[in-house]
């Protein structure tokens, strides 16, 4: 664990009551409907032969944005105080946040301003521009991104909306392991991604309040796999990702609000090498004929790289989103040379 700290005694856990949350992911599905894209719940048989399992995959890379951020952040922004809103809105975000935030923003006509590394994914700069948001290089002007979407928040009298670590961030989430269950029927095990644990939370929340003997299995890359020290130490750890292609999973903690449920809900953390995620990624691709990141396919990962055995089980996977750079995704696919 060399480089990481524990930021529990500074930070400590927000324990969220899980009746209250159940009743905001209640109202999120309400709200969603219609707004948000019921994603499709599409198999493979080539999948389950491989895997053993009956899988039944969560379609969020056909999500309004390209990614299941868009649920949290409608849900959020919707929520806010009308005189707060039409102040407009910032967040932080490495890209699928940044581009749900400033889509959910634009649909409200008010404004949003995005801070971004100037290194993210040009698809995902691209789009959040698209969608009409002022987006401010934190690593060109030396400030933490944190600090300094707070302090553009204060100045201008916007409203932060965080990537993952709020209730109804959370909740929103949460509404699409929902629908998976809606659509697919019952589950002996559920894989989503992990960065922040919003995704894994909502969805464990979810899942588990219609079927608890699910057994939730949160996924990172193994160069970011802070949440599994977390969860087996019970402590929140904090630790600056390596490199790694899940450029959407590089959260260095997960939050404060998202822990707890977690602690509560997941079953276990695993994680896996990007060369797993490129061989899921292109499988995806290849066998399904959707477009994927590789963030998205870390639950897949995990179960062809056999990290859990689901063989017999029912099986869900949230593909997460599709927000990809295709050149970058052509040169991982690429046979490496001697």
């Amino acid at each position: 664990m060399s480089g990481a700290r524990e930021v529990s005694d500074t930070e400590p856990a927000v324990d969220p009551n899980d009746g209250e949350l159940m009743e905001r992911l209640q109202e999120a599905r309400a709200l969603l409907e219609g707004v948000a894209h019921r994603t499709p719940v599409l198999t493979s048989r080539t999948l389950d032969e491989m895997t053993g399992a009956t899988i039944g995959f969560k379609c969020e890379n056909l999500q309004r944005g390209g990614a299941f951020k868009f649920r949290g952040a409608y849900h959020t922004i919707t929520r806010l105080p009308e005189d707060v809103r039409r102040r407009g809105v910032i967040a932080f975000s490495s890209g699928n946040h940044a581009q749900a935030v400033s889509l959910v923003a634009r649909l409200h006509g008010i404004p949003a301003v995005i801070v971004m590394p100037s290194f993210a994914p040009a698809a995902k700069l691209q789009a959040t521009r698209g969608y009409g948001a002022e987006i401010v290089h934190y690593d060109l002007l030396g400030e933490p991104r944190e600090a300094l979407a707070e302090r553009i928040a204060q100045e201008r009298g916007l409203a932060l909306i965080p990537p993952f670590d709020h209730p109804d961030i959370l909740t929103g989430a949460g509404t699409a392991a929902a629908e998976l269950v809606d659509d697919f029927g019952p589950l002996d095990l559920l894989f989503a991604p992990v960065g922040g644990g919003g995704l894994l939370a909502g969805s464990a929340l979810a899942v588990h309040a219609v079927h608890p003997s699910c057994r939730v299995i949160g996924v990172e890359p193994d160069a970011g796999n802070d949440g599994c020290d977390s969860l087996r130490t019970g402590q929140l750890v904090r630790r600056d990702a390596g490199p790694t292609i899940a450029d959407g999973a590089r959260t260095p903690s997960l939050g404060r609000v998202t822990f707890p449920v977690i602690q509560r809900h997941v079953h276990e953390l695993v994680s896996v090498p990007d060369s797993a995620l490129i061989d899921a990624m292109r499988l995806v691709w290849e066998r399904m004929k959707i477009l994927v990141e590789p963030t998205a396919v870390l639950g897949l990962a995990a179960l062809l790289t056999g990290r859990v055995d689901a063989r017999g089980q029912r099986v869900g996977v949230i593909l997460s989103g599709g927000n990809v750079d295709v050149t970058r995704a052509g040169e991982w696919f690429s046979p490496k040379s001697e």
